[in-house]
């Protein structure tokens, strides 16, 4: 039984084989359409790196529980 996934970028039903050229997309427009919204950072998760960081350094800090 061929397993199908849905193209991300329109929705398309996609066989999942090695036939399928652009796997998980269904073309190479859907492809370059994704590949361009993640070369602008689109979507990205809101947040303030520096604020991000400071936590991440905080967290280092923290005695370990054994």
């Amino acid at each position: 039984m061929t397993k199908t996934v849905k193209c991300p970028q329109c929705g398309k039903a996609v066989k999942w084989i090695p036939e399928s050229k652009y796997r998980p997309f269904c073309s190479e427009r859907c492809k370059l359409i994704d590949f361009g919204a993640w070369a602008k950072e689109e979507p990205s998760i809101p947040g303030d790196p520096a604020f991000d960081d400071l936590m991440s350094r905080e967290l280092d800090d923290l005695p370990t529980r054994h």
